[in-house]
């Protein structure tokens, strides 16, 4: 069984494709953009911004970068029937 596999059959990896989970990278994502938004003249504030994009598009185009960085499908779809 491929490490991607486990990752998409653990509890976790089977929460953060759900709906809830793909609620909370959206609201993690806002959090950060509007983090970053606030501070944006500080290093961490850039930071903030660009790290923003990836829970946000996570949960908005339904992604899990951590499935396809472990060889696995990227799709939350395909994740979740994994």
């Amino acid at each position: 069984m491929s490490v991607a596999t486990r990752f998409n059959r653990s509890a976790f990896g089977r929460w953060v494709n759900s709906p809830s989970g793909r609620l909370f990278r959206v609201a993690a994502g806002s959090a950060f953009l509007l983090l970053g938004l606030r501070s944006r003249g500080t290093a961490a504030g850039r930071a903030s911004l660009a790290w923003s994009a990836f829970p946000f598009s996570a949960g908005a185009l339904d992604v899990c970068y951590i499935s396809a960085a472990l060889g696995g499908p990227i799709r939350g779809a395909a994740c979740r029937s994994a």
